[in-house]
C-alpha cells in the first residue's frame, strides 16, 4: 500500500481545515500511519506462522486461527485508515469543482467579470455542508471500527492462550498460543488510544463549525455586535 500517495493527496486538505482538522491530520499520519508502517506491520508479520497449537491434526491450527482472528488487527487498521481518510478527499473535490466553475466563468465572461465565489476554499454554502458531512463520516467510521475490534476479541486485550473447541477437524479441546501477545497488546492499546484522540478532535471540530456558523447567522441578523463579539 502506498501511504505516501495518500499523504500527498490529503496534504491539500490542510489549506481548508480548521485548527482541529490540522491537528487531526497530524495525529493520523504521525501516530497512526507512521506507527503502522514502521512498527505494527512487523509485529503482526508472523502472527499465523507462530500461532502454535498442541495438536498435529492437519487443518486444526488454521481453523483455530481463523476462528479467533477472522480478520487480523493489522488488516483491520489498514481498512480503518483508508476509510477514515478518504472522506477528506470530498473537500478537495468540492474545491476543485468551485475552481473549475470560476475558470469557466472567466472564460465565458472575461477576466474582469464578477466572481462566483469570494474564496473557492472558504467554508461557506455547499462547501460548509460537505466539510461537516465528511466529519460525520469520519466519526462514524472511527466508532464503527473500534466497536468491531472490541466485539471480535471481547475487548482490546490479547490473551496468551486461547482454547479451540468443537471445531472440525480438531479432535478435542485444543490449546493455542499467540505469538508475542504482550508486544501486540501494547500496539493495540496505542492504536486504540490514537483512534480515541481522533474521535475527540472530530467531535470538537463538529461543535466548532456549528458554533461558528450559528454566530455568523446571529451577526448577519444583527443580534450580536461585532465590537462585543469578535467572531462576527
Amino acid at each position: 500500500m502506498d501511504w505516501k500517495t495518500l499523504q500527498g493527496l490529503l496534504s491539500g486538505v490542510n489549506k481548508y481545515s480548521t485548527a482541529f482538522g490540522r491537528i487531526w491530520l497530524s495525529v493520523v499520519f504521525v501516530f497512526r500511519v507512521l506507527v503502522y508502517v514502521v512498527a505494527a506491520e512487523r509485529v503482526w508479520g508472523d502472527e499465523q506462522k507462530d500461532f502454535d497449537c498442541n495438536t498435529k491434526q492437519p487443518g486444526c491450527t488454521n481453523v483455530c486461527y481463523d476462528h479467533f482472528f477472522p480478520i487480523s488487527h493489522i488488516r483491520l487498521w489498514a481498512l480503518q485508515l483508508i476509510f477514515v481518510t478518504c472522506p477528506s478527499l470530498l473537500v478537495i473535490m468540492h474545491v476543485a469543482y468551485r475552481e473549475d466553475r470560476e475558470r469557466k466563468n472567466r472564460e465565458k465572461n472575461g477576466e474582469d467579470c464578477p466572481k462566483l465565489y469570494r474564496n473557492t476554499g472558504k467554508k461557506h454554502g455547499g462547501l460548509w455542508w460537505t466539510y461537516l458531512l465528511t466529519l460525520f463520516f469520519k466519526l462514524t467510521i472511527e466508532i464503527s471500527f473500534l466497536y468491531i475490534l472490541h466485539k471480535m476479541w471481547d475487548g482490546f486485550d490479547l490473551p496468551r492462550l486461547v482454547k479451540c473447541a468443537n471445531l472440525d477437524p480438531c479432535p478435542n479441546i485444543v490449546d493455542c498460543y499467540i505469538a508475542r501477545p504482550t508486544e501486540k497488546k501494547v500496539f493495540t492499546y496505542f492504536m486504540v488510544g490514537a483512534s480515541a484522540i481522533c474521535i475527540v478532535l472530530t467531535v470538537c471540530e463538529i461543535f466548532y463549525l456549528i458554533f461558528k456558523r450559528a454566530v455568523r447567522s446571529l451577526c448577519q441578523g444583527q443580534y450580536l455586535s461585532p465590537i462585543l463579539f469578535p467572531l462576527c
